[in-house]
């Protein structure tokens, strides 16, 4: 365990130093777009944000190579090397996008492109689940069924990046609930690559998020734009399939799974699903109502979950905080329940249940019941019509 926190503690030190200078040398030489019609910030802001995370996460793998403790991992480079290759790919296009916006069909196929470098390039495959019994694809069902997930979560989390600290945090938490996981998880059905690799990408991704938030909190002084927001979906997909993608016999067969691996065995397809809830239904809702419309379904509109809450009468703060609650609660409760499989714990499932239901029952109550605030009081606010109350140059907020 220490090892990991040497990673995330690095990783969030390079993104919080490298996240700065992006932000001044965005400053300097104007890297930034203008306010578009469904942004919630009234200042430009630079998006550049996602290149400090990328680069401090590729360092921190990098010097993971020289650590004894992670030669389980490099045993097989070319499958680290594959992630990196993709999700350097991911950040260039997304840069490029976060600049001058592209079309949507260019970021797409850039999308499955680094999700085929992973699935064929780097062999990391959903090849099999645990549902009655072993079930086997062909190859070719096998990658498009990785490349499909890879892609979905990709843009669901880039999907609800319209908040300061949104993005950063629901992934900081959700991160850090599969962390837990897949540490107790390992532990329990022994060491694998793969499984110490969804770890270690976990842990860069937590460390990243956590590095970042100090510039993205409101008000925002960077953001991570697509390049950040895709990447981190792309790593957690990619984290996710790791973990899933190939079993250890034990767990596969029915018949040798021990009473403390039954809801084990099944846990990893649900906890990925689970941290990612919020951003999977943001994805899905914005997928129907466009095509509804006759539209694309990668167009923009003002109509995702966090727009929805503004318009309920949340802050942009309360809003945020929402949504973490939403996160650590159904993350949680999936923990709290796999823990209950284990001897120490067995047969303590209530547990898990009550604290989901009443941790949704709470989370319902703040996202219907918004306390709406008296105009003006928040001073973090402006008002649109109101050309003074807006900053609009963003050199003004140089510390």
């Amino acid at each position: 365990m220490r090892q990991y926190l040497f990673i995330i503690l690095l990783t969030a030190t390079l993104t919080t130093v490298l996240a700065w200078g992006v932000w001044r040398l965005s400053l300097r030489y104007k890297l930034y777009p203008g306010i578009r019609e469904r942004d919630v910030h009234k200042t430009p802001t630079p998006r550049l944000g996602g290149i400090a995370m990328f680069l401090a996460i590729v360092a921190a793998i990098c010097v993971s190579s020289a650590n004894p403790y992670f030669r389980i991992i490099w045993a097989e480079p070319q499958t680290v090397w594959s992630v990196l290759a993709a999700a350097l790919l991911i950040v260039l296009v997304g840069a490029a996008d976060d600049l001058w916006d592209l079309d949507w069909t260019i970021k797409l196929a850039a999308q499955f492109l680094a999700a085929g470098i992973i699935a064929v390039g780097g062999g990391l495959q959903i090849y099999a689940l645990p549902i009655g019994g072993i079930t086997l694809w062909s190859g070719w069902v096998s990658i498009t069924l990785t490349m499909l997930s890879i892609v979905v979560v990709m843009n669901a989390v880039n999907f609800i990046d319209g908040l300061d600290g949104l993005v950063a945090g629901v992934a900081l938490i959700a991160n850090g609930v599969f962390f837990l996981y897949s540490y107790i998880f390992v532990r329990d059905v022994g060491v694998t690559t793969n499984f110490n690799l969804a770890m270690l990408l976990a842990a860069v991704m937590i460390g990243a998020c956590a590095g970042f938030l100090p510039l993205n909190w409101k008000p925002a002084k960077l953001f991570m734009g697509d390049s950040g927001a895709l990447v981190l979906g792309l790593l957690m997909a990619t984290s996710a399939i790791a973990l899933t993608g190939l079993w250890p016999p034990s767990v596969l067969d029915p018949d040798n799974l021990g009473r403390s691996q039954i809801l084990g065995a099944f846990l990893p397809i649900l906890l990925p699903i689970v941290v990612v809830m919020l951003p999977l239904a943001d994805f899905g809702l914005a997928v129907i109502r466009r095509m509804r419309a006759g539209r694309s379904p990668f167009s923009p509109d003002r109509k995702h979950l966090h727009h929805r809450m503004l318009d309920m009468g949340h802050t942009d703060r309360d809003a945020v905080l929402i949504f973490y609650a939403w996160t650590s609660v159904t993350g949680l409760a999936v923990l709290l329940m796999y823990l209950a499989t284990r001897e120490d714990w067995f047969g303590q499932y209530w547990i898990g249940v009550v604290f989901g239901i009443v941790g949704v029952a709470a989370c319902l109550v703040l996202t219907f019941l918004p306390s709406r605030p008296q105009p003006g009081a928040d001073p973090d606010s402006a008002d649109p019509a109101d050309p003074d109350s807006a900053r609009t140059d963003p050199a003004t907020q140089e510390a």
